[in-house]
C-alpha cells in the first residue's frame, strides 16, 4: 500500500510564471523525495508601475511517504 503527502510551496521569479514553478519544484526536491505530482493552485503577480516585477505560483507537491 503507498501513502502519499501533501506540501504547499510558493515559488517566486522576476522571469516568468514557468520560472516561478521550476523554483518551487527545486527548492521542494531538495529536501523532500519520491515527488510524484505537483498542482498549481494559484498564480499571482506583483506590480509596479504598471509592469510586474515578480510572478508568485503556489504549489501543491505530491510525494509518496517511505516504508
Amino acid at each position: 500500500m503507498t501513502v502519499s503527502r501533501v506540501s504547499e510551496v510558493i515559488g517566486h521569479s522576476t522571469k516568468s510564471w514557468d520560472d516561478a514553478i521550476e523554483t518551487a519544484l527545486g527548492r521542494a526536491a531538495k529536501t523532500l523525495r519520491n515527488i510524484e505530482t505537483m498542482e498549481v493552485k494559484s498564480q499571482e503577480a506583483k506590480v509596479k508601475d504598471g509592469k510586474i516585477t515578480e510572478y508568485r505560483v503556489k504549489v501543491n507537491i505530491y510525494f509518496v511517504l517511505e516504508n
